[in-house]
């Protein structure tokens, strides 16, 4: 055998990469003392929705009034106490509906209402307008401060850029002194577009300029929202810049240090919670990542990777497929089947080590909350690939496990027990995972737990009574009567037996004893010419009460062929010859 020690270079590409730049060559920050790496999430942010804004105006068509409305309430409902409503000054559309929620009473007194501006003029009064009327409400302005910007887009320098950030600053407070009701909560933000590409410094100038026209103070804060507007950096480099910000913004004390994080380079969520670990007090986001390209961070997501660790989000996420159908129609647009916690099969497993793991897990807990007196809540939760109880976002356990091709015997064993209640021996499960992998290797596909159901019957509990299936077999169990004496005694069994043949159908009549009812029902059966030995037996209740059924599992050797057999009955003793005839039709098959 020839082995090698190393393993050989890859190919190069011959994609052009000496186009692009390292980001942190173009945007250094030298922060060697930083504290962020050691710091932890212990509470929830300040959260901010701007599915209304960022993410409608990211759709392919936007909402119309009625589903911008269904979409606000279900913020409002889910515990949002700030929202972003649109961009007024943009569209009819936007202007309208701002004032529709005015006129119809629709936003709560705790509810902040926010809506963006540029910094021009005509721009913030229009926005202004809209708000008229509403109990609290946040003007967001924003001007774009990044080199690349200054350079091409708006061909301005520093002071320029600057300048016009105060102006706009200026125009915003004079016009909503002027035209809001003194009945009416004002609050003001401010985003330094592209923050993530600004020279940090210049940032920090910019913010404290217009810091300085709000002027707050204890009862006067500003919202300082820090974007990466398009992402460009890893995380922790944005972390090093906001925690950087923090330290050296004068009057840090009096503001919302807000960010705003797209998903540009797939790691928005990352970006947000080392931004947490940084200084942030708010996050801006949609839910489930609606937004311009690839969309804003995930807020889903982030308050739920919370909540994986203790940490209370403070929105109400228990109903995750509601809100999911809610966002769907709005948005016209899925939800992928493994977006975090909400997709359609992220609590589900196929494959079948996952699958074993997932069953041991569920047995482990149920042990420890029985040793916990059966209190549920005092036991943490600690099931292996599922990081949280599918049930705190009202999801089932039923589709937690799902059977296919890859599945092995924990899925069908997982599921036979969940959905019927059937505790199979391990060998036993054994057994049925080949039956299935041979059905899912013919027909291909998932099974689902009805059609795992029919498998298994069709196996192992034939009746001429079940459409589309095999006749019960060679033998059925029409009747039996056991006595036992005194404990020296052996069981007596009389039993009636009917076997199909080519010819029809006959009974025969058992009359034998035996150590127990089940030794006396195998010398019977041998009686009859079958050769048959129990090699292990299991049994457990189906049911509670006087109606309780019983399900039995016998391993047997017939005719030199190990297998199992069911049998389900009121009865436990009727069960478990039921149990052996399934095994000697089986073998006979």
């Amino acid at each position: 055998m020839r082995t090698e020690g190393k393993v050989a270079r890859q190919t190069p590409s011959t994609m052009p990469a000496h186009k692009y730049r390292s980001f942190v060559e173009t945007n250094p920050i030298t922060l060697p003392d930083r504290t962020w790496p050691d710091n932890r999430i212990t509470k929830a942010p300040r959260w901010m929705s701007t599915d209304l804004r960022d993410g409608n105006q990211s759709l392919i068509e936007p909402m119309d009034p009625a589903r911008k409305r269904q979409m606000f309430d279900l913020l409002v409902a889910m515990g949002f106490k700030e929202i972003e409503i649109g961009f007024p000054a943009a569209s009819k559309a936007d202007f309208d509906f701002c004032r529709s929620l005015v006129e119809s009473n629709a936003v709560p007194e705790d509810v902040t209402i926010s809506v963006l501006t540029q910094a021009r003029p005509e721009i913030i009064h229009r926005t202004i307008d809209a708000l008229d009327g509403l109990p609290r409400a946040t003007v967001h302005l924003y001007n774009a401060t990044s080199p690349l910007f200054r350079r091409v887009v708006f061909h301005n320098d520093r002071e320029a850029t600057l300048a016009l950030a105060v102006a706009g600053a200026q125009d915003v407070i004079s016009y909503m002194e002027k035209r809001l009701p003194e009945t009416t909560i004002a609050g003001f933000e401010y985003s330094p577009e592209f923050f993530v590409d600004t020279e940090i410094d210049f940032a920090i100038d910019v913010c404290s300029a217009v810091m300085n026209v709000w002027q707050p103070g204890p009862e006067r804060e500003i919202i300082l929202n820090l974007p990466t507007t398009v992402e460009r950096c890893t995380p922790n480099t944005y972390a090093d810049q906001i925690e950087y910000f923090c330290r050296n913004l004068p009057g840090r004390e009096h503001a919302v240090i807000s960010c705003h994080n797209h998903n540009d380079r797939g790691t928005g969520v990352a970006t947000t919670e080392l931004a947490l670990l940084a200084g942030v007090d708010r996050v801006e986001g949609c839910l489930f990542g609606h937004g311009e390209r690839t969309g804003n961070v995930d807020l889903i997501t982030v308050a739920l990777n919370l909540y994986s660790q203790g940490v209370d989000p403070e929105l109400k996420l228990d109903n995750i497929d509601e809100i999911r159908r809610i966002v769907e129609h709005c948005t016209s647009m899925d939800v992928p089947p493994r977006t975090p916690y909400g997709g359609d099969l992220v609590y589900t497993s196929f494959s079948g080590s996952h699958q074993d793991a997932i069953k041991k897990g569920f047995a482990d807990r149920a042990t420890r909350i029985a040793e916990a007196g059966g209190n549920e809540d005092t036991v943490t939760w600690d099931v292996p690939y599922l990081p949280i109880d599918p049930r705190d976002v009202g999801r089932s356990y039923e589709a937690v496990v799902r059977v296919n091709s890859q599945s092995g015997k924990g899925g069908v064993a997982y599921l036979m027990s969940t959905t019927r209640h059937l505790d199979l021996p391990r060998r036993m499960q054994l057994e049925l995972s080949g039956i299935v992998q041979r059905w899912t290797d013919r027909e291909g596909g998932e099974v689902t737990a009805e059609r795992l159901w029919q498998i298994f019957v069709d196996e192992y509990l034939p009746s001429k009574a079940a459409q589309g299936l095999r006749p019960w077999g060679k033998y059925r169990l029409v009747s039996s009567v056991v006595t036992t004496g005194s404990e020296a005694e052996q069981s007596h069994l009389s039993a009636l037996i009917a076997e199909h043949t080519s010819e029809g159908e006959s009974e025969h009549a058992i009359d034998t004893h035996g150590n127990g009812p089940i030794d006396a029902f195998v010398v019977g059966l041998r009686e009859l010419g079958v050769d048959i030995r129990v090699l292990d037996y299991a049994e457990h209740a189906l049911s509670e009460g006087g109606d309780a059924t019983a399900a039995a599992y016998l391993e047997c050797e017939v005719n030199g062929v190990v297998l199992w057999g069911c049998g389900i009955d009121p009865s436990t003793v009727r069960a478990s010859f039921k149990a052996i005839i399934s095994a000697v039709n089986r073998a006979l098959r």
